[in-house]
């Protein structure tokens, strides 16, 4: 409503259906995990309430941003999905390799966080 747009508009931007806007307004669906970076974008801000001073949360950050699933994370990482489930949770924890190619992924949040969303 600050924005002045109608829900088409809205939709437009993101790249979704006028109806998917309304549902997500109506609280009857949430929106996929691949249209948050346009959301994001969108409202200006993370909407999200995640705690990034932990791996576990700036993981699901990056995922957010990124519009990654888990499925998705996994497969670009070379893990299994119950991986990235698990690294989310804070269950597991990389290692080796794994966690420098993580660290640099990472480095993306503080990026994103520090250039242009309030939390």
């Amino acid at each position: 409503m600050e924005k002045r747009m109608l829900q088409k508009e809205v939709a437009n931007f993101i790249g979704v259906t006028e109806d998917c806007v309304t549902l997500w307004e109506n609280n009857r669906s949430k929106p996929m995990v691949k249209y948050y970076p346009k959301i994001i974008e969108f409202l200006g801000y993370f909407p999200f309430e995640i705690d990034i001073s932990c791996l576990a949360g700036k993981i699901k950050y990056y995922r957010y941003i990124k519009g990654f699933s888990q499925e998705d994370l996994a497969k670009n990482l070379g893990v299994n999905e119950s991986t990235v489930f698990h690294y989310e949770k804070g269950s597991h924890k990389p290692k080796g390799r794994l966690l420098q190619i993580l660290t640099l992924l990472l480095s993306e949040v503080d990026r994103h966080i520090k250039n242009n969303v309030r939390i």
